[in-house]
């Protein structure tokens, strides 16, 4: 059975499409006008009381959040490929840095930039150095999350901070450009890429 994603290229689910892509499963998309507000529509909040993208629907089974639609297409379709298995030590890693991304990164970032007052012992994602430091020492040793293996945790990580990067929320050090180039030179990255440019024209944005 297809996977369907409700998408737009301004959306996160731009990301996802890496994911879909990397995983191999034959997918379609369906586009949600998040400009016009379609993502609020009836049809979208039965599946997604959030009324936000992606949300992506398997069969019976929809799964919404980046980091989750990404963990579950490399269990459910490339497990062992892009997913370690439930006894490799590597899942450990794996899932750590999977969620440190949209738990740690972001709030830390958006913390940073918004200039947040709060107390670090009360935030869940420390303070903006450490997320910092943190990140720094997951790609260390390189050149991948898991060392030598790219997983689908490399799509979720590499994904935020290639944003981050883009957008000049966090310093294009060579550690963290090295490794999102890395990250950009995979086919799968640029058919997603490509798709998400040539979706932007058809719908006349820029």
């Amino acid at each position: 059975m297809t996977l369907r994603l409700y998408y737009h290229p301004y959306s996160r689910a731009a990301g996802t499409l890496w994911a879909l892509e990397e995983a191999g499963a034959p997918y379609e998309l369906q586009v949600i006008d998040i400009l016009k507000g379609e993502q609020k529509a009836p049809e979208l909040l039965a599946k997604n009381a959030m009324g936000k993208l992606p949300t992506l629907v398997d069969g019976e089974v929809v799964v919404t959040e980046s980091a989750a639609i990404c963990l579950y297409l490399a269990d459910r379709y490339a497990a062992g490929r892009l997913a370690p298995a439930l006894d490799d030590p590597r899942r450990g890693p794996y899932l750590r840095w999977s969620f440190f991304a949209p738990s740690v990164i972001e709030p830390a970032v958006m913390a940073h930039s918004g200039k947040w007052e709060v107390r670090e012992v009360a935030a869940g994602w420390g303070n903006y150095a450490s997320m910092l430091a943190a990140a720094q020492s997951a790609i260390a040793d390189g050149p991948y999350l898991l060392g030598d293996a790219f997983s689908m945790a490399d799509v979720v990580f590499g994904g935020t901070l290639r944003f981050m990067l883009e957008f000049k929320q966090i310093e294009p050090t060579p550690l963290f450009q090295g490794y999102v180039d890395r990250l950009n030179a995979r086919p799968a990255y640029q058919r997603a890429h490509e798709r998400n440019l040539a979706m932007r024209k058809q719908l006349g944005l820029q």
